[in-house]
Protein backbone atom coordinates (compact mmCIF):
# COMPACT_ATOMS: atom_id res chain seq x y z
CA UNK A 1 0.00 0.00 0.00
CA UNK A 2 1.31 3.41 -0.92
CA UNK A 3 2.08 5.91 1.77
CA UNK A 4 -0.20 8.93 2.17
CA UNK A 5 1.58 12.01 0.94
CA UNK A 6 1.72 14.79 3.47
CA UNK A 7 -1.12 17.27 3.19
CA UNK A 8 -0.08 20.63 1.92
CA UNK A 9 -1.13 23.60 4.01
CA UNK A 10 -3.91 25.74 2.60
CA UNK A 11 -2.90 28.88 0.85
CA UNK A 12 -4.07 32.24 2.09
CA UNK A 13 -6.12 32.66 -1.10
CA UNK A 14 -7.89 29.36 -0.43
CA UNK A 15 -8.67 30.39 3.14
CA UNK A 16 -10.09 33.70 1.93
CA UNK A 17 -12.24 31.91 -0.68
CA UNK A 18 -13.60 29.54 1.96
CA UNK A 19 -14.44 32.44 4.27
CA UNK A 20 -16.19 34.30 1.44
CA UNK A 21 -18.21 31.19 0.60
CA UNK A 22 -19.29 30.78 4.23
CA UNK A 23 -20.29 34.44 4.46
CA UNK A 24 -22.25 34.32 1.20
CA UNK A 25 -24.02 31.13 2.25
CA UNK A 26 -24.92 32.64 5.62
CA UNK A 27 -26.24 35.82 3.98
CA UNK A 28 -28.38 33.88 1.49
CA UNK A 29 -29.73 31.57 4.23
CA UNK A 30 -30.71 34.49 6.49
CA UNK A 31 -32.45 36.31 3.62
CA UNK A 32 -34.38 33.19 2.56
CA UNK A 33 -35.50 32.57 6.15
CA UNK A 34 -36.76 36.16 6.35
CA UNK A 35 -38.68 35.66 3.09
CA UNK A 36 -40.32 32.54 4.48
CA UNK A 37 -41.28 34.33 7.67
CA UNK A 38 -43.11 36.98 5.65
CA UNK A 39 -45.08 34.53 3.50
CA UNK A 40 -48.75 34.45 4.37
CA UNK A 41 -49.90 31.17 5.83
CA UNK A 42 -52.46 29.00 4.03
CA UNK A 43 -56.04 28.75 5.20
CA UNK A 44 -58.18 31.06 7.26
CA UNK A 45 -56.45 33.26 9.79
CA UNK A 46 -56.64 31.97 13.34
CA UNK A 47 -58.07 34.49 15.79
CA UNK A 48 -58.40 34.34 19.57
CA UNK A 49 -62.16 34.17 19.10
CA UNK A 50 -61.96 31.14 16.79
CA UNK A 51 -59.60 29.39 19.22
CA UNK A 52 -61.95 30.12 22.14
CA UNK A 53 -64.81 28.58 20.14
CA UNK A 54 -62.74 25.48 19.47
CA UNK A 55 -61.84 25.20 23.15
CA UNK A 56 -65.51 25.45 24.14
CA UNK A 57 -66.52 22.75 21.65
CA UNK A 58 -63.65 20.60 22.82
CA UNK A 59 -64.79 20.90 26.46
CA UNK A 60 -68.19 19.46 25.49
CA UNK A 61 -66.59 16.55 23.60
CA UNK A 62 -64.13 15.91 26.42
CA UNK A 63 -66.87 15.12 28.94
CA UNK A 64 -68.38 12.29 26.90
CA UNK A 65 -65.26 10.89 25.22
CA UNK A 66 -63.85 7.40 25.66
CA UNK A 67 -60.50 7.20 27.52
CA UNK A 68 -58.22 7.11 24.47
CA UNK A 69 -60.17 9.82 22.65
CA UNK A 70 -60.14 11.91 25.86
CA UNK A 71 -56.34 11.70 25.93
CA UNK A 72 -56.13 13.05 22.38
CA UNK A 73 -58.63 15.80 23.17
CA UNK A 74 -56.61 16.82 26.23
CA UNK A 75 -53.51 17.15 24.05
CA UNK A 76 -55.49 19.17 21.48
CA UNK A 77 -56.73 21.45 24.29
CA UNK A 78 -53.12 22.01 25.44
CA UNK A 79 -52.09 22.82 21.85
CA UNK A 80 -54.98 25.26 21.40
CA UNK A 81 -54.22 27.02 24.69
CA UNK A 82 -50.55 27.38 23.71
CA UNK A 83 -51.55 28.81 20.32
CA UNK A 84 -54.01 31.17 22.01
CA UNK A 85 -51.26 32.39 24.35
CA UNK A 86 -48.98 33.01 21.37
CA UNK A 87 -51.68 34.97 19.54
CA UNK A 88 -52.42 37.08 22.59
CA UNK A 89 -48.73 37.85 23.11
CA UNK A 90 -48.34 38.74 19.44
CA UNK A 91 -51.33 41.08 19.60
CA UNK A 92 -49.89 42.79 22.68
CA UNK A 93 -46.62 43.46 20.84
CA UNK A 94 -46.50 46.28 18.29
CA UNK A 95 -47.49 45.15 14.80
CA UNK A 96 -44.22 45.84 13.02
CA UNK A 97 -43.33 43.23 10.43
CA UNK A 98 -39.59 42.63 10.27
CA UNK A 99 -37.81 44.94 7.87
CA UNK A 100 -35.76 42.88 5.48
CA UNK A 101 -34.30 45.82 3.56
CA UNK A 102 -30.84 45.37 5.08
CA UNK A 103 -30.98 41.61 4.50
CA UNK A 104 -32.08 42.21 0.92
CA UNK A 105 -29.16 44.58 0.29
CA UNK A 106 -26.69 42.03 1.66
CA UNK A 107 -28.34 39.34 -0.50
CA UNK A 108 -28.05 41.53 -3.61
CA UNK A 109 -24.33 41.99 -2.92
CA UNK A 110 -23.53 38.28 -2.85
CA UNK A 111 -26.34 36.50 -4.76
CA UNK A 112 -24.69 36.57 -8.19
CA UNK A 113 -21.44 35.00 -6.99
CA UNK A 114 -23.35 32.48 -4.88
CA UNK A 115 -25.60 31.56 -7.83
CA UNK A 116 -22.65 31.08 -10.14
CA UNK A 117 -20.71 28.98 -7.64
CA UNK A 118 -23.67 26.79 -6.64
CA UNK A 119 -25.42 26.63 -10.03
CA UNK A 120 -28.64 28.32 -8.84
CA UNK A 121 -30.79 29.60 -11.71
CA UNK A 122 -33.07 32.60 -11.96
CA UNK A 123 -36.05 30.22 -12.11
CA UNK A 124 -35.04 28.53 -8.85
CA UNK A 125 -34.78 31.89 -7.06
CA UNK A 126 -38.18 32.92 -8.44
CA UNK A 127 -39.83 29.66 -7.45
CA UNK A 128 -38.49 30.14 -3.93
CA UNK A 129 -40.12 33.57 -3.80
CA UNK A 130 -37.33 36.05 -4.48
CA UNK A 131 -38.82 39.04 -6.29
CA UNK A 132 -37.71 39.79 -9.87
CA UNK A 133 -36.65 43.31 -8.88
CA UNK A 134 -34.29 41.90 -6.25
CA UNK A 135 -32.80 39.46 -8.77
CA UNK A 136 -32.37 42.28 -11.28
CA UNK A 137 -30.50 44.37 -8.69
CA UNK A 138 -28.34 41.31 -7.97
CA UNK A 139 -27.63 41.08 -11.71
CA UNK A 140 -29.08 37.58 -11.99
CA UNK A 141 -30.67 37.22 -15.40
CA UNK A 142 -33.11 34.68 -16.83
CA UNK A 143 -30.58 33.22 -19.21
Amino acid sequence: MAENPQKKPMTDEHKVALAEGRNEGRTVRIYLKALEAQKPKRGPRRTPESLEKQLAALAVDLDKAEPLKRLHLIQERLNLRAELDQLQQASAAPDNPPDITALEMAFVDCAKAYSARKGISYAAWREYGVKPAVLKRADISRS
